[in-house]
């Protein structure tokens, strides 16, 4: 095991809350509903609740993994040993990296269509990277207490979603349950992006103060999630026709593109600047986490890490150029994340539940 984490470094559960939601709603709930009704039309808003139910599968999981243990690197190193559980980690480590690198990128690829077109990706780059390094060189309790105000401020877009309903055309979802299971799950599948990160969990595990009381407001954080991407998923059904919603690029701008008020001509620039905020928390506790994962495993200093890591980011962000290029990285990590969450995740619990078994019987 590595060294306890001292009180004062610890967060109180109910932040808990916060952590798993704000690394959930990120970048991918700009575009999600595009994704999902590719199979199953009109019924994927329950493809959006299915996937949800799955993503609390595996908070439990992760839950009764860490019950004993104090991180996943730990769970790598009772399972596999030293030296393979070792590159386990690193790969984890490098999947947060690269995780937060498409995020920042698809962020700068919608200022860039949306706002201003010949606005570096290396300037813009620069600017986040420095707000990332002052948040994460202040530790684990900075890093929460950005998830916590990167979920209340942007909150008060969800007044956005009665706009559309002006328009809404509620005979879209009937009939309700007209495809089959497979299209069904096969939408849910599509929403792997939108939910990746919550498996942060498994490092940042032992900066929980009472952790046992963390588990409920991690279910609590996802429901609040579900209920989210369900309402966005429903008003943009309505709003949007079928064959409308698949060209779509970002449905959820173009729904705050009709937003009118007197005082605002253009409020999809507000919507877009307030989302940095949203994904402030993506991109600092994914990274909190890769660099933790390289303290762990191979005890370097995590302020140096996180230098080289931002580095990393700023290198790739500015090498990937081209629309094309960059939805089809973000295909590649979703896949890869699907693989990470939904397979490796409940891998690991088998293997972890029948090592516990065996050391019992021994």
């Amino acid at each position: 095991m590595g060294k306890p984490v001292s009180d004062t470094l610890k967060v109180s559960s109910f932040l808990v809350f916060f952590l798993v939601h704000s690394v959930q709603v990120g970048i991918g709930i700009l575009s999600f509903e595009s994704a999902v009704i590719d199979y199953a039309s009109y019924d994927a808003w329950i493809s959006v609740i299915l996937a949800g139910i799955a993503v609390h599968v595996i908070v439990w999981m992760c839950f009764k993994m860490l019950k004993q243990d104090e991180d996943i690197f730990d769970i790598h190193k009772k399972l596999f040993g030293k030296y393979a559980g070792g590159m386990l980690g690193f790969l984890i480590s490098i999947y947060f990296l690269i995780l937060s690198a498409i995020t920042l990128r698809l962020y700068i690829e919608i200022v860039q269509v949306w706002m201003f077109p010949h606005i570096s990706v290396l300037y813009l780059g620069i600017v986040f990277i420095i707000l990332f390094y002052y948040v994460i060189n202040g530790g684990f309790r900075v890093v929460a207490g950005i998830c916590f105000l990167g979920t209340v401020i942007p909150l008060y877009l969800l007044l956005t979603l009665l706009f559309p309903l002006e328009f809404a055309r509620f005979h879209n979802l009937m009939p309700v349950m007209n495809h089959s299971v497979k299209d069904l799950l096969l939408s849910a599948k599509e929403m792997t992006l939108s939910f990746l990160g919550f498996s942060t969990l498994l490092i940042y595990y032992p900066f929980i103060k009472h952790p046992e009381k963390a588990h409920k407001w991690a279910h609590f954080g996802v429901m609040f999630t579900i209920f989210i991407f369900t309402a966005l998923t429903i008003v943009a059904f309505v709003f949007y026709d079928d064959e409308q919603l698949k060209t779509v690029i970002w449905p959820t701008l173009g729904i705050w593109k009709i937003i009118e008020m007197p005082f605002v001509e253009r409020f999809e620039y507000i919507g877009i600047s307030s989302w940095a905020l949203v994904i402030l928390p993506n991109m600092t506790l994914t990274l909190w986490a890769a660099t933790r994962g390289m303290k762990r495993i191979f005890h370097v200093n995590q302020r140096k890490t996180v230098l080289v890591f931002l580095m990393i980011v700023l290198i790739a962000n500015t090498l990937i150029s081209g629309h094309e290029r960059i939805m089809k990285l973000s295909e590649y990590v979703s896949r890869m994340g699907f693989y990470t969450v939904f397979v490796y995740i409940p891998f690991l619990f088998i293997a972890y539940t029948i090592y516990q078994k065996v050391r019992k019987s021994k």
